[in-house]
């Protein structure tokens, strides 16, 4: 099979981007999980990755990979059973501040307003009121829910409710930002106005995001790369440049994704995700 020459398989570890921009390293990451009366069941292994400050990575690949189990081990949630993660160049073993996690359902604190939910993560690390309120404010009108700031999360439709977790995420101002199919549960129209919402917050805060979706078209908008992942065990397959989060700024998402080049590399992904024959 002919890879599409619009694409470069990104450089192997010792080539990327020098060490002083490397934001989060995973070395040798092995995750066994104990079955009762079974060998252990092995959900990754040899994950080596590196992720960039501003770096957007989209995960990609077969239900059963390993894609949640990797953001898990990013988030400090599991403990790998082998190899080592680091943030910012400080080992990383469990939740903490600098790591922000996006889920498919919001999660919001259903008893406090939008504004008091993003105002939580602030608060927690003991940023001052004055502060705090300025956080609130611009994240709150980077998703456009300024309007919305005294309601509760009841009061607002799902792509709202999203839209404030990102927000929230945002107001903590973690170095790195964690998605699960955040988008999963949203109807085609309110997903692909979520999808320009979170690639221009991105260019304008320049967070480092790490994104898992099932949506080849999906990674193909939002990312700077694509990685690739198949199961038994979970491993990275592909890690993948991709040049078309640069070209949404010039075009829409309807005519990029009819171009040639696009369409070239969606069915490649796809044919990839077939051939793991967990498809």
């Amino acid at each position: 099979m002919t890879r599409p020459p619009v694409i470069n398989v990104s450089e192997t570890r010792a080539s990327q981007t020098s060490a002083e921009d490397v934001l989060i390293d995973l070395t040798d990451i092995e995750l066994a999980y104990d079955v009762t009366g079974r060998a252990p069941f092995l959900a990754l292994q040899d994950i080596n990755l590196t992720l960039n400050t501003g770096d957007f990575v989209c995960a990609i690949g077969p239900s059963g990979c390993g894609k949640t189990s990797l953001l898990r081990v990013l988030a400090g949630y599991e403990t790998p059973t082998y190899g080592s993660v680091s943030v910012d160049g400080r080992p990383h073993t469990k939740p903490d501040a600098e790591v922000g996690v996006v889920f498919q359902q919001p999660n919001l604190f259903p008893w406090m307003t939008i504004e008091k939910n993003v105002d939580f993560g602030p608060r927690m690390k003991g940023v001052d009121a004055h502060q705090r309120r300025q956080r609130v404010s611009r994240f709150l009108e980077m998703v456009s829910l300024i309007e919305a700031a005294k309601k509760l999360p009841h009061q607002l439709s799902g792509g709202m409710k999203q839209r404030a977790a990102i927000a929230r995420a945002l107001a903590a101002d973690p170095k790195v930002i964690l998605m699960d199919e955040p988008f999963g549960a949203l109807d085609a129209f309110t997903r692909e106005s979520m999808q320009m919402s979170l690639h221009n917050i991105w260019k304008k805060t320049n967070k480092t995001i790490f994104f898992i979706t099932h949506d080849v078209e999906e990674a193909l908008l939002l990312s700077t790369r694509v990685i690739l992942m198949y199961a038994n065990p979970g491993r990275i397959v592909e890690n993948i440049k991709n040049p078309f989060s640069k070209k949404l700024a010039e075009t829409s998402p309807t005519e990029l994704r009819v171009s040639k080049d696009f369409i070239e590399m969606r069915e490649y992904l796809v044919r990839r995700i077939k051939e793991s024959g967990e498809y």
